[in-house]
């Protein structure tokens, strides 16, 4: 009898762990998890463990400052989980077994000077840099006006993007036209391999705080809603660019943040298609789930009723607006954190 984990990826899902701990690359790989995606937060929740001020010292003796040492560790921590995927990768011929590396989130840090302009131009600049020489390498840029307006240039480069910190089908529209456009200025368009990494959760546990008049029936369903939509709309982009590598969404933010909600509400109601990055332990408490089948539901979609009251009752370009605001300020933090606990270790 498949194991639950093997029971999801055998719907077609693909499995990524959020997560470049060794340890956990390796037993995820036995799970079936097919990639990984890194951040700041959990490369900083790596260093807290002491497991790797060797490479600190080692770091610090070489006359490194507190950044560059945590660009170090995380480009040696990502190309490390990439050598553990590279198989894949190749045996996928480019559609999976991806790592990917997330550029610098204080670009969105409330008190970065830069211009809109000047921020895109850092991510160019650093997306090539981090790209360069890794063949199953992801850089990730958030869908901020910054890293959206970088996208056609990195994508014209022949760099491999995860676009992350997608709520909203706008965002997704132009990250994915941007993308499209720098693809068809490479020599060979059909090399293109790109993810768009929608939340999920977040925008429930949203909901709930700001959109307490919506029915039992619609709270709780915003999130997987927004992203099937999303799906939809992606597959049916797509469908007639004849590219050989799939262009797929990343359905992110799949841990419940409601107490009430069953823990594999969001990884059962995606099952079916493209990625679903899980931290560690929803992978864990899923494969414990004794017995647990997963069929594809990702076609499947709230009734028409239910689909109407939440399109009448949520204004999906404010929250876009409050999550990205939220989510910006969690993004910038950890990259803080881990800098501050660098400087501790020295």
């Amino acid at each position: 009898m498949p194991t639950p984990l093997e029971s999801l990826v055998s719907t077609g899902t693909k499995l990524w762990l959020d997560s470049v701990d060794p340890d956990l690359v390796k037993s995820n790989l036995e799970f079936g998890a097919t990639g990984a995606t890194s951040n700041p937060a959990i490369v900083s929740d790596l260093i807290k463990t002491g497991r790797f001020d060797d490479d600190i010292s080692t770091l610090v003796e070489k006359g490194l400052d507190d950044e560059a040492i945590a660009w170090a560790l995380t480009d040696s921590l990502v190309s490390n989980a990439q050598k553990s995927f590279a198989a894949i990768n190749e045996q996928t011929n480019g559609n999976d077994g991806y790592v990917s590396f997330e550029l610098d989130p204080l670009l969105e840090a409330a008190d970065c000077e830069l211009s809109t302009e000047e921020r895109s131009a850092k991510y160019i600049e650093t997306g090539k840099q981090w790209a360069a020489g890794h063949t199953n390498r992801m850089i990730k840029v958030p869908a901020t006006p910054g890293g959206l307006g970088a996208l056609e240039e990195l994508a014209a480069a022949g760099v491999t993007l995860n676009v992350t910190l997608i709520f909203s089908a706008e965002q997704y529209q132009t990250a994915r036209d941007n993308i499209w456009k720098g693809a068809q200025r490479r020599e060979d368009p059909k090399t293109l391999k790109s993810v768009y990494s929608i939340f999920i959760s977040r925008i429930d546990a949203y909901t709930v705080k700001k959109i307490s008049e919506l029915s039992d029936a619609a709270q709780g369903e915003v999130g997987v809603l927004n992203a099937k939509r999303i799906w939809q709309e992606n597959q049916k982009f797509w469908s007639d660019k004849g590219l050989p590598l799939q262009q797929e969404m990343i359905f992110a933010s799949m841990g419940t943040k409601l107490p009430e909600d069953p823990k594999d509400k969001y990884v059962s109601a995606l099952a079916g298609s493209d990625i679903q990055t899980n931290p560690p332990e929803v992978n864990e408490t899923i494969q414990n789930m004794s017995g647990k089948t997963f069929t594809s539901r990702i076609a499947e979609m709230p009734s028409e009723a239910v689909q109407n009251e939440i399109d009448e009752k949520v204004n999906f370009n404010q929250m876009e607006t409050d999550l990205m605001e939220e989510g910006l300020k969690k993004f910038a933090d950890p990259q803080n954190s881990l800098l501050k606990l660098i400087a501790e270790k020295r």
